[in-house]
């Protein structure tokens, strides 16, 4: 399946029927820590469970929970970031999609750089500058 660049989040998520309308809620932290915002409009498409045909369960997750979002980046993928924030060891902190961390030693807030992605972990990376302000 090929996902758009544009992608802003990824999630799992009941469709529940509420009177006349049937409602997908958006997790709290893809607003507090994503590229959405409360009240604007956003395109949604909804994407069928992959259920295994032998035990009826998720192909990709524990019978009965949903699958963990894959990080969205990859060892030696090179990504162009600005750095939002300071860690607490003095490192750059940089947000890609659904509001993943890649932390980047060296930086200042402000800065755009390139960075190497050199390890990835489920919930961030560490990337190197490769090249400063682009």
């Amino acid at each position: 399946m090929e996902i758009s660049d544009k992608l802003l989040c990824l999630f799992s998520a009941e469709v529940r029927a509420e009177e006349d309308n049937y409602v997908v809620e958006i997790p709290r932290r893809e607003v507090e820590t994503g590229e959405i915002e409360a009240g604007n409009t956003y395109r949604v498409a909804l994407i069928e469970r992959e259920i295994d045909a032998e035990t009826g369960s998720e192909s990709s997750g524990k019978a009965g929970t949903p699958p963990e979002p894959q990080p969205p980046v990859e060892i030696n993928e090179t990504r162009y970031v600005e750095i939002e924030d300071i860690g607490k060891q003095g490192d750059g902190i940089a947000r890609v999609e659904r509001g993943y961390v890649i932390i980047v030693p060296d930086a200042e807030v402000g800065e755009r750089v390139k960075v190497e992605i050199t390890e990835v972990k489920s919930n961030f990376a560490v990337g190197e500058i490769v090249e400063e302000s682009f």
